[in-house]
């Protein structure tokens, strides 16, 4: 009978860990975390985000497939946004995070998007299509000093994503 000691089993654990990172090569978990400038207050920033996340609060946009819908706000504060959003098909929850700082003309915010299922690597960009649908349906892709940076590194299958599906 084979029999696994911790140290055994912790080194197996390391090992696979370490080859999911070579073959992902991003995050190990399904998430996304991306930085965005806006010509804009926070407050201007946050108020179109808080307001397209309760316009899609409930299943409308679900239809024909699509994922703008089921978005919820758990918290907000000044400098911090956090909310969640429920894919439609399988339920699966991600949640988000949203850092605001700036000036009076210029807002930077660090965003994130982690599925809170444990076992999920691969996301087909589902992450970064969560944080990038609520910035362009809310009109603040179009603001002046708007920018994006993010990268396959730090952010799930970011390059293969498709935010007209998820």
């Amino acid at each position: 009978m084979l029999s696994l000691n911790s140290k055994s089993l912790f080194m197996i654990t390391i090992v696979l860990a370490s080859f999911l990172a070579v073959v992902v090569s991003g995050p190990i978990h399904a998430s996304c975390k991306i930085n965005w400038t806006f010509g804009e207050t926070c407050e201007a920033v946050q108020d179109a985000i808080v307001s397209q996340i309760k316009k899609w609060s409930g299943p409308t946009g679900c239809d024909n497939g699509g994922e703008k819908c089921l978005y919820a706000v758990v918290s907000q504060t000044s400098a911090e946004l956090k909310a969640t959003h429920t894919t439609p098909k399988k339920h699966y929850v991600d949640d988000l995070t949203f850092d605001f700082s700036g000036s009076s003309n210029q807002c930077m915010v660090k965003a994130s998007s982690t599925s809170e299922t444990w076992y999920a690597v691969l996301d087909y960009g589902t992450n970064y299509c969560n944080l990038k649908n609520l910035i362009t349906g809310a009109g603040l892709d179009h603001v002046s000093g708007y920018s994006e940076t993010t990268s396959d590194d730090v952010c799930t299958q970011y390059s293969s994503h498709n935010c007209t599906v998820y």
